[in-house]
């Protein structure tokens, strides 16, 4: 489903951006070198047996790039695509993201490499558990060094093996289940994790679209009612995306998968696609649609929103032209290089960030942290008070007016807030407020010619002001 091969760096881009940010601020140059680097990168390889009986010797790294806060915050990619050069980047791009959506982590991220298709559960626990193993002697994990969390190819399963082989390496930590996010709700995970991230491109879209003059600049309607959307990638970011967008009004004219594509102009069923593919493995085939077998020129079609959910270096400079899309939603990371951004943006193109975009992840799994060193849940302590509470409001309300309400408008009101109704507010509530310090970034400054540019001056203001407290910098 890659889109061009051409060589590129995407570490150098991500340092690329920073410099082009870094015009419109006044920070010392030495700050922004700080800033720019990755102050620890640990690559290592490691055996394991295999199920047959043979040895695969596994290469992994582990990358943190800004000590700014602790603890440093990034995923875990299982890929065979996993370089030192893209980890570090991701790396990068996290503690960017995490100053832009005010979570207070340093970015990090991690990479292991190997095909997930030819591992059995066992071998990718025994993969997992070593991994971990790795990073514990090194100090490259702990609830107040380095918390990973799931990426491409891992998940809650995975997840959940690292916090219990941390928990074994230190029986007396009594934080030890914060070492690591995005675990499985019997293992202290959080609701509303697993939809986080999709549900957070699914608010960044809707409040670009919210703003009726940029729209009108597009020549779009506001609003997401009727807008028709390609998806490049179906795994859990671009189902829940998807799903929400879907619910808004949204059609989903498109999803594009590494086996092929989909596409109906009427739009399809994103819950039915999906329930297709549990059950046969593949998106093809569902309804007996056409199956479009270059699923890359999907990104070519003509919508109203683009949302790349796959990899990196998805659109370049081979297809950037081509692209008739007037909005695009980064869900992955670095799906658009950035020679093929100065194409897009001189044709109008308006492109919502990753940067911004996919931040949703990061902001409930920083609730989860949260949750784990508290030990309680959210609303646990005060949701029967706060339900109780409203019950009186509500016959307060009936004896003032003489009118009785129904069961239904009751039970709606009185009703206490949920770990994941609180969860849901909180992201929310981070993803309207950075949209919006974003665009007024972009509106203020002349010469600002991207939403990206105007993202990454927020979050360089953000971590040089964290530095300059320190007093490094003085």
């Amino acid at each position: 489903m890659t889109a061009g091969n051409e060589h590129y760096q995407f570490f150098d881009d991500v340092c690329s951006y920073v410099d082009k940010a870094a015009q419109f601020t006044n920070h010392p140059s030495g700050l922004l070198d700080q800033i720019k680097q990755c102050n620890s990168i640990y690559k290592f390889h490691f055996p394991i047996k295999t199920d047959t009986g043979d040895y695969h010797v596994i290469e992994a790294y582990r990358v943190q790039h800004s000590h700014h806060k602790l603890p440093v915050k990034g995923g875990i990619r299982y890929s065979m695509t996993v370089n030192e050069d893209d980890v570090k980047a991701l790396a990068a791009l996290m503690s960017y993201k995490c100053a832009l959506v005010a979570v207070p982590f340093g970015g990090a991220k991690g990479g292991v490499k190997i095909d997930t298709r030819i591992y059995s559960s066992g071998e990718l626990e025994r993969i997992t558990r070593r991994y971990t193993a790795e990073l514990i002697k090194k100090n490259f994990i702990g609830p107040a060094l380095d918390v990973p969390a799931p990426d491409y190819g891992t998940g809650s399963r995975e997840m959940a093996w690292i916090a219990d082989t941390y928990s074994a390496f230190n029986p007396n930590a009594i934080n030890a289940i914060g070492c690591v996010t995005g675990k499985p709700l019997s293992q202290s995970g959080i609701n509303g994790r697993t939809e986080a991230t999709g549900k957070g491109v699914f608010i960044g879209i809707r409040e670009a679209v919210d703003v009726a003059e940029d729209m009108k600049r597009l020549k779009l309607e506001k609003g997401l009612e009727g807008k028709r959307i390609i998806m490049q990638g179906f795994g859990n970011v671009g189902f829940h995306s998807a799903k929400y967008l879907q619910e808004a009004g949204a059609l989903i004219i498109g999803i594009a998968e590494y086996d092929g594509g989909l596409y109906d102009e009427k739009g399809l069923d994103v819950v039915e696609v999906e329930q297709h593919r549990r059950k046969t493995g593949s998106i093809l085939g569902y309804r007996d649609l056409k199956t479009v077998a270059n699923s890359a020129s999907m990104l070519e079609y003509e919508c109203d929103i683009l949302i790349p959910a796959a990899l990196e270096n998805q659109i370049t400079t081979k297809n950037a032209g081509k692209i008739k899309a007037k909005i695009i939603g980064e869900a992955a990371n670095g799906p658009v290089t950035k020679d093929a951004e100065e194409i897009l943006v001189e044709r109008g193109i308006l492109i919502i960030p990753d940067l911004y975009l996919n931040a949703g992840g990061v902001t409930v799994s920083y609730f989860e942290w949260l949750k784990n060193l508290s030990r309680v849940s959210f609303g646990k302590i005060d949701k029967r008070y706060n339900k109780l509470n409203n019950y009186r409001i509500v016959e307060a309300i009936e004896n003032a007016t003489g009118h009785s309400m129904t069961d239904s408008q009751k039970n709606a009101i009185v009703r206490g807030a949920t770990e994941e109704d609180l969860v849901m507010s909180g992201l929310e509530e981070n993803m309207v407020n950075a949209y919006h310090e974003v665009r007024e970034t972009f509106n203020q400054l002349k010469g600002v010619k991207e939403l990206r540019t105007a993202a990454f001056i927020n979050s360089l203001n953000k971590i040089a002001i964290s530095y300059l407290d320190l007093g490094i910098f003085p």
